[in-house]
């Protein structure tokens, strides 16, 4: 495994999930688009299917906003890396920049001044978990700034229902978050390991669980529909995370996603690497 490895595997799902959605993310917006009674909200369904396709066919992004670059890396943990993982992925996230292209949205948090590489302290963000598994998995999952803004962490009572603090929240924020959403729920751990939770859950859409179902349907049953603007389908996913907590503590986090659950995954192995 090389870093040259890194940085041309990073590029290329970069290109594919600013270009590309994942063929189940398309599935269920055409499955909404089907079912929705809400003429609005089926004629916006219809539109963003289009924009699929476009952007498909011609190799640009999907959207406008390209997102922040963050990264999951599923790593072996018997795998001997001699060389700056974060550095070759950064690498590869400039180069990515400008052959997408990719808009420059990394700015210093105080002075506001872009990097215009989309690369900074702290950026690319990259998840890392150690497991069994042969080489490395990189996932890229770009968040735009719609719906990172919406997204939110509570420290709840633990006698709270984390679940009507979700339904809360998207009811008051959801629309601003480009609908039908991807909702990650991360319910437990600690102050911090909840949002990371909610965020390590949309990678996992759509949960299966009695509880991410209902939980969907109740979020459906708001009406707040696609782009805001009212109709059947308010969200296209659920998927809860938990981890044990504190006895005296319930920490609940939720990071959404806009309709664009934008994602695309290589592997790397001692012999080069693939598209996942």
């Amino acid at each position: 495994m090389l870093h040259e490895d890194i940085v041309e595997a990073t590029v290329a799902i970069l290109k594919a999930a600013e270009t590309v959605l994942p063929a189940l993310v398309v599935e269920l917006i055409d499955r909404a688009s089907r079912k929705e009674r809400n003429p609005i909200a089926k004629y916006h369904l219809d539109a963003i299917l289009k924009n699929i396709e476009i952007a498909k066919a011609e190799g640009l992004p999907i959207c406008q906003d390209t997102g922040i670059p963050i990264f999951y890396l599923e790593i072996d943990r018997n795998l001997d890396i001699n060389f700056d993982i974060h550095k070759a992925v950064s690498e590869g996230v400039m180069i990515a920049t400008k052959e997408v292209p990719m808009r420059p949205n990394v700015v210093d948090p105080l002075s506001r001044i872009n990097t215009s590489n989309n690369t900074g302290r702290g950026i690319p963000h990259i998840i890392t978990e150690f497991m069994e598994r042969d080489g490395l998995r990189i996932t890229a999952f770009p968040k735009g700034a719609g719906s990172e803004n919406a997204s939110a962490g509570c420290m709840l009572n633990p006698a709270d229902d984390p679940l009507d603090y979700v339904i809360d929240l998207v009811a008051g924020r959801g629309k601003m978050a480009c609908p039908p959403l991807f909702v990650g729920v991360g319910i437990g751990g600690s102050f911090d390991l909840a949002p990371h939770l909610a965020k390590k859950a949309l990678l996992k859409m759509p949960g299966s669980s009695k509880m991410e179902i209902d939980l969907l349907m109740r979020l459906n049953r708001l009406g707040v529909g696609p782009m805001g603007l009212g109709g059947d389908t308010t969200a296209l996913g659920v998927k809860i995370e938990t981890a044990f907590c504190h006895t005296a503590s319930l920490p609940v986090a939720v990071n959404f996603q806009c309709w664009a659950n934008r994602q695309a995954s290589a592997v790397i192995l001692e012999d080069g690497w693939s598209i996942d």
